[in-house]
């Protein structure tokens, strides 16, 4: 029976908050494995109501492939700091500007990797600015607006969000099916406890969960911009998808000239689902487009 994992970063990573031009930051930061060559970093963006910590089954697969990576924790979401109710705060091309100064407080080039939600503001950061970037994975991350099935429960979420509590909304989510997302399934191996769980959605902004959810919702398709950049993309995704489907993936593969990853028995997130094959096939990506 496998004990229930916590959010504790993974063996050789640290937390801490990444002091940025635009604040700080929560982030886990795991170095390249002892005796391994570095061969790069990466910044890795959870998606929606998720965090840092649904990275953490890739962090050691990874450093064992030579690539620091560093989770983060967007402006108000879990242990980062941002507004209770002030929307603006947290419209796309802020969030945005957010990823752009963590980039610049790496200080080195770095692998961008978005999930979800955390895909959409990847690719709002590379239109903005690319420089900062050696490459570009969308994982679990489509080329617009989430499915019609998951604008419904998000709208009955951000509904939720405007009349109850924090605490409130996480009872009601208990007792009915949550979006897609806010279930992780497994961490560091083995189930996540439930505080954890509950202690995470605590910690969101209700202003950064609705704003979101509308962009979610609502996200144009902008991968003719994307296909214009001068970046290498990488396609990951689970081989079964409601929130975007893999057929869909797939034409935007194509439609961007990127590698394209599926992995068998995964569903919305292969990071936390298959790590290991999904390390495997983000090392190999890296591995081709070096500093």
């Amino acid at each position: 029976m496998s004990r229930p994992a916590t959010f504790v970063p993974p063996p050789g990573a640290r937390a801490y908050s990444l002091r940025t031009a635009r604040g700080e930051f929560a982030v886990v930061d795991a170095p390249v494995a002892d005796g391994v060559e570095p061969k790069g970093v990466a910044l890795l963006l959870p998606g929606f109501t998720g965090s840092k910590e649904d990275f953490n089954p890739l962090h050691v697969p990874l450093a064992e492939r030579g690539y620091r990576t560093v989770a983060v924790d967007g402006r108000g979401q879990y242990e980062s700091d941002g507004p209770e109710r002030d929307e603006s705060a947290y419209a796309q091309e802020e969030l945005a500007r957010d990823v752009l100064a963590q980039a610049a407080a790496l200080g080195t080039p770095v692998h961008l990797l978005g999930h979800s939600l955390g895909g959409q503001i990847s690719r709002a950061a590379v239109l903005l600015d690319h420089a900062p970037f050696l490459s570009l994975t969308l994982m679990a991350s489509g080329p617009a607006h989430i499915s019609v099935s998951q604008q419904q429960r998000v709208k009955l979420l951000r509904d939720a969000l405007g009349v109850m509590t924090m605490a409130q909304v996480w009872d009601a989510m208990q007792a009915m099916e949550a979006p897609e997302e806010t279930d992780t399934g497994e961490l560091d191996g083995g189930l996540v406890g439930r505080e954890d769980l509950r202690r995470r959605w605590l910690g969101n902004k209700p202003a950064q969960l609705i704003a979101t959810g509308r962009q979610l919702c609502t996200e144009p398709d902008r991968i003719a911009e994307l296909a214009a950049v001068p970046l290498p993309f990488h396609v990951l995704s689970g081989s079964q998808d409601d929130t975007w489907p893999p057929a869909l993936l797939d034409e935007m593969a194509v439609r961007l000239r990127a590698r394209r990853s599926v992995i068998d028995g995964a569903e919305h997130s292969p990071n936390t689902e298959r790590p290991l094959a999904t390390a495997r096939a983000v090392a190999g990506f890296w591995d081709e487009h070096p500093g």
